[in-house]
């Protein structure tokens, strides 16, 4: 994911940072998640601007301004790994900057929450609660999720919630929080050529993502 970050830039297309994903996880001697699952074409999600997850690589050209969610991850010995950020290309506008660093800070706290005994609530309180005082809107309609001999497996872990409500968590689970956040209302809607989910009124969104696995002091972030 960092040699993917630094190969972000504008005029390269997305199509062309798939490539590179691909030769990173053959070098690593390791599997494509993404893959085929679900019939997705491609080893990792690319989400330019207003769409806010499941992007396919296509020969988009990246432009100065532009935001772009890279989400990826490999299986390793039966075992999946799950992460996304969203980097700029070039020079971004500052109020498209501030999305950005809220949502990464938002994972940061919330990350805070998960150890034994918390709750999926306790995690989406924390993250709706930090973007929404700071003017941004949670996208309600994704989630982040367990995950391990699966890509995707329970709990759902919602970006709102109320405290102490909802499943508990247990230490040894492996879980990824995945906060979504929107300049826009947060409604969303299919992109054109079914690639991925986008905004519905067109604004741009962020997405962070870490895989956790939840011991006796909290929370370890497998994907630093």
């Amino acid at each position: 994911m960092k040699d993917l970050k630094k190969a972000v830039k504008p005029g390269i297309t997305t199509q062309e940072l798939n490539k590179l994903a691909e030769e990173l996880i053959f070098k690593s001697k390791t599997k494509p998640a993404f893959l085929g699952y679900n019939d997705f074409p491609a080893v990792m999600c690319t989400s330019v601007n207003e769409v806010i997850v499941h992007g396919i690589p296509s020969d988009y050209v990246l432009k100065n301004g532009d935001i772009l969610s890279l989400d990826m991850g490999v299986i390793h010995k039966g075992f999946y790994s799950d992460m996304a950020t969203t980097v700029p290309v070039g020079k971004i506008k500052p109020e498209t900057a501030r999305l950005l660093m809220i949502t990464r800070k938002s994972l940061r706290i919330a990350i805070k929450k998960v150890r034994p005994g918390n709750t999926v609530g306790d995690i989406g309180e924390t993250i709706q609660r930090y973007i929404e005082k700071r003017g941004f809107n949670i996208v309600k309609e994704l989630c982040g999720h367990g995950i391990g001999k699966n890509l995707h497996e329970d709990p759902e872990i919602l970006n709102y919630g109320k405290r102490r409500k909802g499943y508990k968590l247990k230490e040894g689970m492996v879980v990824c929080i995945e906060p979504m956040a929107v300049i826009g209302s947060g409604k969303i809607k299919k992109a054109p050529k079914n690639s991925g989910l986008q905004t519905m009124d067109g604004s741009l969104s962020a997405h962070f993502e870490h895989m956790l696995a939840i011991t006796e002091n909290g929370a370890r972030i497998l994907t630093e």
